[in-house]
């Protein structure tokens, strides 16, 4: 009887000594394997190009010299969308884990986090496509999984249009001035969306966008 094929993860960090131990603490677990790590997503290119085996996950670090985390998923989202894009990161700023999702990552996990919850996700990730941390999550994962909401919410085009610029960088000034609407009138759009979405911040709007497929990019 012929085994299940493994599932392949490339590790993408400039910190050698961290990728090592985490290529050690990966191939401890049952049914993952580590093809190779690259230094940032210059190197991540070059070596996509030159292997011969695309990788099913790729576990991304987002302060990297020469080409960074945000800018690496932007890259793999558009020229790899197959490739699931997992952060591991020791950021925990509401900003980088919204542009990260923003860029197309599956998921966000800290580096301090226990190898079981690592593992979690990484099986989570090819299940179900997406990984979400309680610490990033929860008030969205609580409204996500609410039995008694019957109802899928029906948006008007302003408000689809005001959370594909929330799920931005930009700041609700400049979502302003984009729209032609006064701050009072987004902070509107804004409060009406929290409320009805049962969600906190920025970062629950990213990810109801992105579990709902609603287009932010």
């Amino acid at each position: 009887m012929s085994k299940s094929p493994k599932t392949s993860i490339v590790i993408v960090d400039d910190h050698l000594l961290f990728a090592e131990s985490l290529e050690k603490l990966l191939h401890s677990f049952p049914g993952f394997n580590v093809l190779y790590h690259a230094l940032n997503g210059v190197d991540l290119q070059e070596k996509l190009k030159s292997e011969d085996q695309l990788p099913e996950i790729i576990l991304l670090d987002i302060n990297m010299p020469v080409m960074g985390g945000h800018e690496t998923a932007a890259w793999l989202t558009e020229n790899h969308p197959n490739i699931k894009v997992l952060a591991l990161s020791m950021e925990d700023e509401e900003e980088v884990i919204l542009k990260m999702l923003c860029n197309g990552a599956k998921g966000y996990l800290l580096k301090d986090i226990h190898p079981e919850q690592l593992k979690e996700a990484l099986h989570e990730v090819m299940d179900k496509g997406y990984y979400h941390s309680e610490k990033v999550a929860v008030a969205l994962l609580h409204s996500l999984h609410n039995d008694n909401r019957d109802e899928t919410p029906v948006f008007k085009e302003n408000e689809l249009i005001f959370m594909k610029l929330a799920c931005s960088e930009k700041t609700y000034k400049e979502i302003a001035d984009q729209m032609n609407l006064s701050p009072k009138t987004i902070d509107g759009y804004r409060q009406e969306l929290f409320n009805r979405l049962q969600i906190k911040n920025r970062v629950g709007l990213v990810l109801y966008a992105l579990k709902n497929g609603i287009s932010i990019l």
